[in-house]
């Protein structure tokens, strides 16, 4: 006579086996738990720290969706992220720019447009020389586009204004190099090289700022106004709006020989006295007033199309991914792409990502390990129980039920192990916020987003977890679950 399958009591019998091999159940628990929680702090650590990432730059420089030309390699705001061409590397100008523009305004889930001129150039100020990342922005726009600046002295540019402004940080190692803290008004010159030759332009500094989670290297850029970027950058304004006054007409029919006459084309400033001295001759200050004396109209528009990138700031609650994908289906064919934060940030963003490719690999060696160490525990497991096994064979328990019970056993201590990892991992996140330890080094605390090491719980990092746990013990079960099934019940009695 068999015993039906349902009376022989297989939740209870598991919860028996596994008290009365109560060593062998807490090496396996303890290994479980280990790797779990290995797994769960240390993709905590990495979420939190690109999170941190994440904030700083979104709320700070590149915000949730650029829209750049398209290149044959990915850009960030400052050049190729490919660090070995990145030296040669000039970054384009987007095309069709106020097209886009107004694409990416009326796109749906975008609350604020600005627009940037990015390059790279020499700052030169009381003898201090530091490479900088130059930022020409909208001025119109951008400050209210990103509420991590924090103005410290001065004020922000204003639309139209010629100038510059550098970080607090900056301003203190100018201030510790040179013995001479920079204020507002001090002139910065600032020269870059290029194929076109040297460009150096000088300009005011109008504030100081800092960022409220400053990321890697952005405390090196200097924001300016778009035209010294442009100059910088060698990038020629045109303007459609420039009209040729009857003067400049003139010079298409004029002969030759007299194109090149003391006087011909020449209208003398008004007044002439502002700007000549004595016999015509012009002296460095009156140099100075008369070419301060032309406006902004009459240099070309500063709010053309010559911009490398449009910034987009979403609304809370929306999908950069579903934006981007959008916009890339309008823009494409226009020459233009639309990327997320992270490409925008660079090398520094995207390494992250290869840092917990790496950490994960780890566990995965980890974890295989630790199935070696659980399957061998258990299959001693089972060779102890073998007249037990052939008991219930004999008695009329089946190859199912015999799988069920054994793997239903190692389930319960995987359950077991992963809520004590994923708790225990809680536990650490806690007192580590507690701790408020401080982080000195500043690529660190960079990644962290602010000095403070501040780690969140992830609720998909600790379901993960407890995943992880779940398929470490089913994993050690299948062979120990095998070797139970091929227990002979009569060899099984006659060797207990």
């Amino acid at each position: 006579m068999t015993l039906p399958v349902e009376t022989l009591g297989i939740h209870a019998l598991a919860f028996k086996n596994i008290a009365r091999n109560k060593k062998n159940s807490f090496l396996v628990i303890l290994l479980i738990t280990s790797i779990t929680f290995l797994f769960f702090i240390g993709n905590t650590i990495i979420g939190s720290s690109d999170q941190g990432m994440k904030d700083a730059y979104i709320d700070s420089l590149t915000g949730e969706v650029v829209l750049q030309k398209i290149s044959p390699v990915t850009m960030n705001l400052f050049g190729a992220n490919v660090p070995v061409i990145d030296e040669f590397f000039t970054i384009p100008n987007l095309p069709a720019f106020d097209h886009i523009r107004n694409i990416a305004l009326h796109e749906a889930g975008v609350s604020r447009v600005t627009s940037q001129v990015s390059t790279k150039a020499y700052l030169d100020v009381f003898g201090y020389r530091s490479m900088a990342l130059i930022c020409g922005v909208d001025s119109a726009t951008y400050f209210d586009a990103f509420p991590g600046l924090i103005l410290e002295e001065g004020h922000f540019l204003e639309p139209g204004e010629y100038g510059a402004m550098i970080t607090a940080e900056r301003a203190q190692e100018l201030a510790d190099t040179t013995g001479v803290y920079p204020e507002i008004g001090t002139p910065l010159l600032l020269t870059a090289g290029g194929a076109v030759g040297f460009k150096i332009r000088e300009v005011s500094l109008r504030g100081i700022f800092r960022y409220k989670n400053p990321g890697l290297l952005m405390n090196e850029i200097i924001i300016t106004d778009p035209q010294t970027a442009r100059i910088l950058a060698s990038i020629q304004v045109a303007s459609s709006d420039v009209q040729a006054d009857e003067g400049a007409l003139s010079l298409l029919d004029a002969p030759m020989e007299d194109l090149f006459g003391e006087s011909f084309g020449l209208e003398t400033p008004d007044p002439p006295s502002a700007a000549l001295t004595g016999e015509g001759e012009m002296n460095p200050d009156s140099l100075a007033a008369y070419l301060g004396g032309f406006s902004r109209e009459e240099s070309g528009s500063l709010a053309g199309g010559d911009w490398n990138f449009i910034i987009l700031r979403l609304y809370r609650g929306t999908e950069a991914a579903k934006v981007i994908s959008s916009l890339n289906k309008k823009i494409n064919p226009m020459g233009a792409a639309a990327v997320d934060w992270r490409t925008a940030a660079g090398t520094s963003a995207t390494t992250l990502l290869l840092v917990q490719s790496f950490f994960n690999g780890g566990i995965i060696l980890m974890s295989a390990a630790g199935i070696i160490a659980a399957v061998n525990i258990l299959l001693i497991s089972v060779f102890r129980r073998t007249k037990e096994i052939g008991t219930l064979r004999a008695i009329g328990a089946g190859d199912g039920y015999i799988r069920s019970l054994i793997l239903g056993e190692n389930l319960m201590l995987s359950l077991i192990a992963g809520a004590l990892g994923v708790l225990a991992g809680t536990w650490f996140i806690h007192g580590a916020n507690m701790a408020a330890f401080e982080i000195r080094n500043s690529l660190i605390a960079s990644l962290f987003g602010g000095s403070a090491l501040t780690l969140h719980f992830i609720p998909p990092v600790a379901a993960a977890s407890f995943a992880v746990a779940l398929v470490l013990g089913f994993a050690a079960s299948i062979f120990p679950v095998e070797t139970a099934v091929r227990i002979d019940p009569v060899v099984a009695v006659r060797r207990g």
